[in-house]
């Protein structure tokens, strides 16, 4: 239950912090690029397009070979859903330090939730999972495989309208590092979860 919760709570937390990026209106992530560009094209909420996009992807899973666990498919719904509720409850803001704060923070609670939904042990996302499946199939390696994924979505979603910035720039170098701190601590409090029922 306690990795369930924490599951949960990452998921929730990855789509604020892609909330409080959107209204920094300085820039999106690679994925949210793509999204917000289909989410302007068809009328749809960005959390919407990202709930399609990730059934959508989950199916390149299967010539893929891969397997969704729990986790993969809370990760599809409750971003989504977390991301629309959150940008109802935001505020637009207007003054650049408080966008470059929003900002900020949003790319800390989005490493902070992906650590924990991968912490929790539960299942990849489906992007994550498509990465992983390029790289056991197809020999590519991790990190060219998401360079590759990456590098086409924010393509794709500038050319649609996507919002590519200064966000877009400090997301990418600072979700490695910043995952990589939070990542050891949730990854320990999800093995205390597992062995719990024995103690």
């Amino acid at each position: 239950m306690r990795r369930f919760i924490q599951l949960q709570l990452g998921l929730c937390l990855f789509g604020f912090g892609a909330a409080l990026m959107v209204r920094s209106n300085l820039g999106l992530d690679p994925w949210n690029v793509f999204h917000q560009g289909l989410s302007l094209r068809t009328g749809m909420s960005l959390g919407v397009v990202s709930i399609l996009m990730g059934v959508a992807v989950m199916l390149m899973w299967i010539p893929l070979r891969q397997k969704p666990g729990l986790g993969t498919l809370f990760n599809i719904v409750v971003i989504g859903l977390a991301l629309d509720a959150s940008l109802v409850v935001l505020p637009e803001v207007s003054a650049l330090a408080a966008r470059a704060g929003l900002l900020a923070a949003g790319v800390v609670l989005t490493a902070a939730g992906c650590a924990a939904y991968i912490g929790a042990g539960m299942g990849t996302g489906p992007r994550d999972g498509l990465m992983i499946g390029l790289n056991q199939r197809l020999g590519w390696s991790i990190r060219v495989s998401r360079l590759l994924i990456e590098l086409g979505v924010l393509a794709g979603g500038w050319l649609l309208g996507g919002s590519v910035g200064l966000g877009t720039v400090v997301f990418a170098v600072g979700i490695g590092p910043l995952v990589q701190i939070f990542l050891p601590w949730f990854q320990a409090l999800g093995r205390e979860t597992r062995v719990a029922p024995s103690t």
